[in-house]
Parts: C-alpha cells; sequence; structure tokens
C-alpha cells in the first residue's frame, strides 16, 4: 500500500492577462510570498564582457507554497541604475525563467547594462523587484586601440615583465581594463593582482580564438602615480605541449594587449594602454611550464617593479611593438581558472631510499604552497607524485617527460613562494633541499580548478560508493582546468574528446559545466576540418590528420544534445548545428552501402585484457561494429536536433539514413538468431543502447549481456566507449540487479577496485595498481582519469532517480524514479538545476521503502515509486511511502 504524507494537487497554469499597472498594484501585498534569486545573464553573474547581440537572461523562484509556477514576468532594462528600465521592458504571460531571450535595441559595444526582473506566480502572488544585476558588452577587434607589444627577441624561457607608469589628476569614477596576451599573464596595478583567475587567458585554438578577460579595476587605481606590471608565461601557448617533445604550437613569441578605460567623474574619459611607451625586463622565473613546472629564482627579484616609484626601470629596455592582428579576439564565455581547496600535510615520510616525501592525503589538481625562511641561495625543488611504488619509495615513472617540479631558489628573508605559470597533479610532494628540519605547516596543497559551481550531491548507505562518489568529483576537478583534459600530471594533458563525451552527463550532475562547455564546444567548432571531421584533441594540437575516430569524434554531436536536455539550451543546438551536421555527413562520405567499416578507430579503449590471454577472454570488440552505433547514435541526435529547430528537409533525410544504418548494422554485425559478431559487454551494451537491434530481438540481447556478466564473476569487460552506457542498458531491460552487482564489486576490474586499493580519484585503467602493488604500463597509466567515472550518471539517474525529461529539457518537467538495490539501505541525492533544488532521498526501513523529494518551483514531476505507478506533483517537499 502506499501512503503520500503530504501532497497538493499541481494546479493549472494561470494564464494572466493583467496589464501592468495591475500587475503593480498588487506588489505591495503579495511581495513577502514570492522571491527572486540567482539571476545570471548567459550562465554568469554579472559578467563584463557578452559579445552576443542577444543575451539570455534566467532566474530563480523562491517560494513555500506548493504547485507554484510562474505565470507572468516582467524586465527592464537600462545603462543607468536611476532608470532602468530606459532602455527596454517587457511584459510577458508565461513560465519561461530559463534563458529569456533580449529583445530591444541594438546593445552598445564597452557599455554596462543594469537588469531587474518581477514575477506573478499562479496563486496570485507578485514578488518585488530583484536586485539590480548587471552584464557589460564587450568589444570587436575595431575597437582596440592598444598595440601587441614584446620583449624584443623573445627567446629566452624566462618570462618577460611588462611596465609603465603614469598620473591621474583627476578623481575616478571607474576603470575597465581589457587584458589577453599570447602566452599567460598576470596583472598587477599598484603592486595588486588584477583579478583572482589563474592562467588567463585561457586556453583556445589560438589562431581562431583568442580570449580576453575585462575587469573592473576602480578600486585598484589612486589619484596621483600609478604603475601597471604584467608578467607573461609560456602556458599552451609555446611551451611544451601534445606528444613528440613538440614546443611553439601557436607560435614562438609571447605578447601581451592591454587597454584600460577609464572614466572620471567630470565625464571625461582617458585610455591607457600597451603601446610603445612601455618598459620590458626579466625578473626571477627563468623558466615555466605547464608539463615541467617552474624554476624561480628569488634573488633575482625587482622589488616594487609593479607599483609606483621604481627608479631601476631606467635600465629596463623599450618593448617591441608587433604588427599582430586583432579579429581573433573574443570574450571569456566559460568561467576561469580559480583556486579552491586547500590542504595541510597529512603526513610527513621517510622512504626506503631514504628521500622525504609529505603526503596531503588527496590526489588534486594545482599546487604547493611553500612558506620558509633560510639562507640566501638555498635551492628547494619540490618533485609531484601521485603514488608511491609497492616499497613505499616516490613514484614519477608515469609521468612521462613531464618534470612536475618547482625549484625555488632563496634570498635570506622569509618567503612565500607558489608557482606562477604552471600546475601540477599529485597527492605526494618529495622535498629536496629543504634547510633544517621541515616544518609541514608551512606547506599546504591548493587545488585549482575552473570556477564552476557545485551542483550535485550523492550519499549513499555504503561508504564504498561514498568514496567513489568523492573520486568521480574530484576526478572532475583536477581535470576540468579550463578545458576537459584526459589527465592533470603527465605530459599529455589535452582535451581528449572521448573522455569527455563518456563523462558529460556525470559532470552536469555534479557542478554547473554549462558556460565551460559553452566554451570548449567553441573550440571544437573552430577545429572542425572542412571534411567535417572532429580531432581527437580540442584544441587540436595533434595535426589536421588526427580526428573522425568513433567515439571521439561523435562529440560534436553528444554533448551539444545532451547540453540541451540538462540546461534547455536551445542556443547551443543552434550555435552547433552545422557542426553536427558536418560530422554526420563526413561519416556518411566515409560510409560504402550504408556502413562505416573504413578509417581507423580507438574502439572500446582501455577494455579489460588479462594478461596472457591464451582462452579468449580479453573482451575485444569489432571496431568498426562500434563505428556502426555511434554512426547511427549521431545521426539520432542530429535527428533530435533537427526535430527542435523545425529542420524539416533534414528531418526527412535523417530519418531515411537512420534508418538505412540500422538495417546495415543488423545486416552486417548481426545472426538471424540475435548473436553479435562480438561477444562481448561492449557490443550488447552499445547495439541496445543505441536501438541497433530489432524490437523483436532486444530482449535476448540483453538476456546475453546480463549473461556475459555473470560468466565474469559479476564483473566488468568494458573500456571507455562501453562502460558509460552498461549499468543504463541493464537497468533499461530489466536487469537493474545485475547492475548493482556490477557497481558493488569489489574485485578487479571494478569501480570499487581502486576504491579499495586507496585511490581519491579515478583511474586511467582498472588496475593502475594490481593487487599485488605492482602497477600497470607506466607509459600510459595516470591516477586522475576521469572517463570511468560516467558510472556517476548511473547513479543519479537510477539509484536516486533524477531524470531531465528530453520533451521539457533542463529540469523544467522531471521525473523521480529511484531504482534501490544492492543491499544499499539509503540514497540521498541533490542537484541544483536552473530552475532550483531538486532532491530524492530513500531510506527502507523494515517493509516500508520511504521517499523524501523536494521539486523546485515553475517545474512539475513525475514521481515513480518502486512497482507503482506515477504520480504528478507540482513544486514542493513531499514524504512518500510504499510497502516493498
Amino acid at each position: 500500500m502506499m501512503k503520500l504524507a503530504t501532497q497538493t494537487p499541481l494546479k493549472r497554469l494561470v494564464q494572466s492577462t493583467v496589464l501592468v499597472l495591475l500587475f503593480a498594484a498588487h506588489l505591495p501585498v503579495f511581495a513577502q510570498k514570492l522571491a527572486l534569486y540567482d539571476l545570471k545573464v548567459e550562465y554568469q553573474d554579472n559578467p563584463l564582457n557578452i559579445e552576443t547581440p542577444q543575451p539570455r537572461f534566467s532566474w530563480k523562484l523562491r517560494t513555500e507554497i506548493k504547485s507554484t509556477m510562474q505565470a507572468f514576468y516582467e524586465i527592464r532594462v537600462g545603462t543607468d541604475l536611476k532608470n532602468i528600465g530606459s532602455s527596454w521592458k517587457t511584459a510577458k504571460t508565461s513560465d519561461q525563467s530559463v534563458h529569456v531571450l533580449y529583445e530591444g535595441a541594438a546593445l552598445q559595444p564597452r557599455t554596462r547594462y543594469y537588469w531587474q526582473v518581477r514575477v506573478k506566480d499562479n496563486h496570485g502572488n507578485t514578488s518585488a523587484w530583484s536586485e539590480p544585476k548587471f552584464w557589460q558588452m564587450g568589444l570587436n577587434s575595431a575597437e582596440w586601440t592598444a598595440k601587441w607589444i614584446s620583449a624584443d627577441q623573445d627567446t629566452s624561457r624566462k618570462s618577460p615583465l611588462f611596465r609603465k607608469q603614469f598620473n591621474l589628476g583627476k578623481t575616478l569614477k571607474h576603470a575597465v581594463a581589457y587584458i589577453t596576451a599570447k602566452g599567460l599573464y598576470e596583472a598587477q596595478i599598484n603592486g595588486k593582482k588584477v583579478g583572482d583567475s589563474y592562467f588567463t587567458p585561457g586556453w583556445t585554438s589560438y589562431a581562431k580564438r583568442l580570449q580576453y578577460q575585462t575587469y573592473d579595476v576602480t578600486g585598484l587605481f589612486k589619484k596621483g602615480d600609478n604603475a601597471i606590471g604584467v608578467a607573461l608565461g609560456d602556458g599552451w601557448y609555446r611551451g611544451y605541449i601534445g606528444f613528440g617533445n613538440q614546443r611553439n604550437f601557436y607560435g614562438s613569441t609571447r605578447a601581451l594587449l592591454l587597454q584600460i578605460e577609464l572614466t572620471y567623474t567630470d565625464g571625461t574619459k582617458q585610455t591607457i594602454q600597451t603601446d610603445d611607451s612601455w618598459k620590458t625586463s626579466y625578473g626571477p622565473i627563468l623558466s615555466s611550464d605547464i608539463y615541467n613546472g617552474e624554476y624561480y629564482d628569488s634573488r633575482l627579484e625587482k622589488n616594487g617593479w609593479n607599483s609606483t616609484g621604481y627608479v631601476e626601470d631606467t635600465s629596463w629596455k623599450p618593448v617591441k611593438v608587433l604588427n599582430d592582428g586583432k579579429n581573433e579576439l573574443v570574450g571569456m564565455v566559460g568561467p576561469t581558472v580559480k583556486k579552491h581547496e586547500e590542504f595541510k600535510v597529512l603526513k610527513l615520510i621517510r622512504t626506503p631510499k631514504g628521500e622525504t616525501v609529505v603526503d596531503f592525503g588527496q590526489n588534486l589538481v594545482g599546487w604547493v604552497k611553500l612558506k620558509i625562511k633560510g639562507a640566501e641561495g638555498t635551492n628547494i625543488t619540490l618533485s609531484h607524485a601521485e603514488v608511491l611504488d609497492k616499497a613505499g619509495n616516490f613514484y614519477t615513472e608515469n609521468l612521462r617527460r613531464a618534470k612536475q617540479q618547482n625549484t625555488y631558489i632563496l634570498n635570506g628573508s622569509e618567503q612565500t613562494f607558489e608557482p606562477h605559470f604552471s600546475f601540477q597533479g599529485f597527492r605526494y610532494v618529495k622535498i629536496e633541499g629543504y634547510p633544517g628540519q621541515i616544518d609541514t605547516a608551512g606547506l599546504t596543497a591548493v587545488a585549482v580548478y575552473s570556477n564552476m559551481q557545485q551542483t550535485g550531491s550523492f550519499v549513499t548507505s555504503n561508504k564504498l560508493l561514498n568514496q567513489l562518489q568523492h573520486n568521480i568529483q574530484w576526478g572532475q576537478k583536477g581535470n576540468f582546468v579550463d578545458v576537459p583534459t584526459d589527465c592533470p600530471q603527465r605530459d599529455e594533458r589535452l582535451g581528449w574528446t572521448g573522455d569527455a563525451q563518456a563523462f558529460y552527463r556525470t559532470a552536469a550532475y555534479n557542478m554547473d559545466v554549462a558556460g565551460f562547455f559553452t566554451k570548449w564546444l567553441k573550440d571544437l567548432k573552430a577545429d572542425q576540418q572542412p571534411n567535417g571531421s572532429v580531432p581527437h584533441v580540442i584544441p587540436n594540437v595533434l595535426g589536421a590528420g588526427d580526428g573522425g575516430s568513433a567515439g571521439w569524434a561523435d562529440v560534436s554531436t553528444i554533448i551539444p544534445w545532451d547540453m540541451y536536455v540538462a540546461y534547455g539550451d536551445k542556443r547551443i543546438l543552434e550555435e552547433q548545428y552545422e557542426s553536427m551536421k558536418s560530422w554526420v555527413n563526413f561519416i556518411q562520405g566515409k560510409s560504402k552501402n550504408n556502413l562505416w567499416n573504413t578509417t581507423w578507430h580507438f574502439g572500446d579503449w582501455l577494455f579489460y585484457t588479462p594478461d596472457d590471454d591464451v582462452d579468449g577472454r580479453s573482451a575485444v570488440t569489432d571496431k568498426h561494429l562500434i563505428a556502426q552505433t555511434f554512426y547511427a547514435h549521431s545521426t539520432q541526435l542530429l535527428l533530435n536536433a533537427a526535430t527542435v529547430l523545425g529542420k524539416q528537409d533534414d528531418i526527412a533525410k535523417y530519418t531515411k539514413l537512420l534508418a538505412d544504418v540500422k538495417a546495415a548494422f543488423v545486416s552486417e554485425y548481426l545472426t538471424p538468431n540475435g548473436r553479435m559478431v562480438s561477444g562481448t559487454q561492449t557490443a550488447y551494451v552499445l547495439a541496445l543502447q543505441f536501438d541497433m537491434l530489432p524490437e523483436a530481438l532486444r530482449a535476448q540481447a540483453a538476456e546475453r549481456l546480463a549473461k556475459n556478466v555473470k560468466d565474469y564473476g559479476n564483473h566488468l569487460t568494458t573500456g571507455f566507449l562501453g562502460t558509460p552506457y552498461l549499468c543504463h542498458v541493464l537497468s533499461r531491460f530489466g536487469y537493474t540487479d545485475v547492475a548493482y552487482d556490477l557497481l558493488m564489486q569489489e574485485s578487479y576490474p571494478s569501480w570499487l577496485y581502486p576504491v579499495k586499493m586507496g585511490a581519491t580519484t579515478i583511474w586511467e585503467r582498472w588496475d593502475g595498481i594490481k593487487p599485488d602493488g605492482s602497477f600497470q604500463n607506466a607509459g600510459m597509466n595516470s591516477y586522475n582519469h576521469y572517463a570511468y567515472g560516467a558510472i556517476g550518471d548511473w547513479m543519479y539517474r537510477t539509484m536516486a532517480g533524477i531524470n531531465s525529461e528530453e520533451a521539457a529539457p533542463g529540469y523544467k518537467k522531471i521525473t523521480i524514479k529511484p531504482q534501490p538495490g544492492g543491499k544499499i539501505e539509503s540514497v540521498s541525492a541533490e542537484l541544483m538545476t536552473s530552475y532550483g533544488l531538486v532532491k530524492s532521498a530513500w531510506k527502507i526501513e523494515g517493509d516500508l521503502f520511504k521517499l523524501d523529494v523536494v521539486i523546485p518551483p515553475n517545474t512539475t514531476a513525475s514521481v515513480i515509486l518502486p512497482g507503482k505507478q506515477a504520480q504528478e506533483l507540482g513544486s514542493g517537499t513531499y514524504h512518500l511511502e510504499t510497502k516493498r
């Protein structure tokens, strides 16, 4: 018997026709019952460099009244806080509160716009006007008056410094800085850092898209003399990147472009910009590289170089003005990289080899902040590693050519060191050259990653699963450093497309990745080849010939569609549609008789392969079978996008193509009795996930899959392409118990095996550390590699049951359908959606299944308890129970 402890029927959305004057008249009466929060423009809070001509507004509703839907909204926009509404006003009967389009007059570059919104709900309550928020339009290429500057003959690996001093004779009203670089930059005004971001301007396809950042720097200036100082590093632009000791991929000359626009209280304006009046020199950073780390000689510091009154700049050299263009400059779209968690030393270790090592207890990405005092000339080296070997010694062989070393030379004073243009992936740090006994209080590990809000949490009654969730989240943090990298420690750290698409849905539960992937997809489109082929890595540093692999290049269709489902972002489909279409057309052009059995493919990367396999237990899946399933999948997603966008001709064309591709699959890879030519888990998973089989043959195929899992002793054998869908397929076809068996498996290969071996992130290989304590092949054995963390998607969607419906994407319509199992006694998951908090928390007590649900305002949900029919609920908090 089912019991609904608290339930209010969903009230029908009121189609309000209230005039604006009447709308305002209700304001004093009802304001306290309805409020707005988390106002965003293009996923950002008060952004400073919006370039789209029609920005989109989003807001959330806060109310304690159940079954609340927005019935009406009013937006006003203006360039003056005292007269918001002077530029544009709109009032609509609508429940849309996400991605509401600006439809006013053309927006002007370099102009700040303030906006407010208020809404009315279906109960007649009206909110107050929201607190004013703003956005600022960016610059187009013609509005850059600054000149590119560099150090003359920039061939040194030392970091150049640039400086300019000037006088402000008036009272400043506000100041805005626009900065970018070829390389990485750190800017300071009067000795204070501009912004709190790192690795700016970020990593993009520089020849086509070079980002600039915009900063409000009003508070950094003073009346009278002021000074600007900027340091540059190699970064991705000209440092080591990719394979084969590759350097200077994008260019060999680091350069700075800076433009600060000052507005005074008397209305006059002034521009400070890079030109031939700047000076340059070299400082204490002798080298700083993404892979290798930093070499810093503090004896070479130029004290006060970034402040006023620095007289030593008489010996500095004039800068070189470059004739470089600005057409590739674009405003920052996604979040910048910032500092986050800090870790103190967990343990000080003396290894069997006699080395001094500290353990921070967590595999993370960032750096170590070192506070120390020692004799002038003391050389301290910090080396970074993820694991200790079987004997307990410091292990770096899996880093390949990456040194991951920061070296500091002391100047005799008390000092604090942090690298400037490098990051490391590590848990353990070897310390060499430390003067005297190590003071662990002076060592702090700082986690650094893109500034994404954590949106999801997942907790169960099982400690191992909780650690797995922890590992998934930290794998995401460590690899989302401006681009979705495959690993953060060795000489790679590239934006591998296969990893990104496999993990995307899990990523979108854990964190708000909308802006992060919006930026990355622009680079995907920029680097896509003219024939439609998609490179293996984005940004592409592997060359024009590297691309087109099934399951990797399909990122061009998978992530845009998943973005639409997760965030209701129709614009991402509009912007990426031609890219999606070009990719499918590329496959079609490479196919014969609708079979994609040409071109090279990675296949099911890192699938289960036992040592010395002599009896066929390696789970080898035919690569062209895999390619055919992804051909169909990408065609289906393109068809989905065409349907959403109303592209009727394409709907007809690709509907037929999809049928032909699936028919060719059945003819080539399936026996009449339903056996696959590759009898692996991955083969059956992909065929079932992408609906490649006739309806009548799907049940038996699912049974074969479940039997295969049991034949391997309830172990998975899948690699990068099969793993994300494995448990989903089992649950879809009635084998959730088998999916739980896989999830709860503690021996290799399984998700919990690394957990049992002490992992704090997701490993690249199922057996990165073998049961005997030895390591997998050092040539490819990362201990922070998020792809297998894709199981997190199943944990949220199936265990907790939180799903967004494709027909009403972005969690406008929610399905909550928890499926218990695996002797788990409780699961609690939360997700902050574009509308507010969704929660699904269940526990088993005796013969009762108890479920607590939170549904955000302006949404509805279908809640389905195990074995029961769906209940349609409006927003609010509910407690439901049923007998097991």
